[in-house]
């Protein structure tokens, strides 16, 4: 026995219906605009205002441009962009200094190891030698007694 109505789907239905709404909202805003209302449309529709509000926005606009402290903000950009300037150059440079240790460290280690295999490898080349010539001078003597 089947059930009609499952979990997957109830869940198909509720996305199928959220689309659906989602699809709808797009095309009214798309087809019919939306509406502002008068109150928070932006103060750049002037054409809807009468001469005395107009002249009151522009007021109001010219004040509080000329209210915004330019010169401070000029000098905090300044101000932030030498900062920024500076502690780029700090950390260059201990960039440069870590990685100038680093690299020293790593060529310190490399000769010791290089150093140690060098002896580890001379070590083994002597033993050779020495067991080398010891096989010659036993062939010698098994020669020299046979004769």
């Amino acid at each position: 026995m089947t059930r009609l109505f499952s979990f997957k789907s109830a869940t198909i239905a509720v996305c199928f219906f959220n689309l659906a709404v989602a699809a709808a909202l797009l095309l009214r805003g798309l087809f019919f605009g939306v509406a502002v209302p008068r109150r928070l449309a932006p103060s750049y529709h002037h054409h809807h205002l009468d001469p005395a509000q107009l002249k009151y926005v522009l007021e109001s606009e010219a004040l509080r441009r000329a209210m915004e402290p330019l010169e401070l903000i000029r000098r905090i950009k300044e101000i932030e962009q030498e900062a920024y300037t500076e502690s780029g150059a700090e950390t260059q440079q201990a960039q440069k200094l870590t990685a100038a240790v680093d690299l020293s460290k790593r060529l310190k280690d490399l000769r010791v190891t290089n150093d140690a295999n060098s002896q580890k490898a001379l070590e083994e080349w002597r033993k050779r030698k020495i067991e080398r010539a010891r096989r010659r001078g036993i062939g010698k003597d098994a020669t020299v007694s046979q004769t």
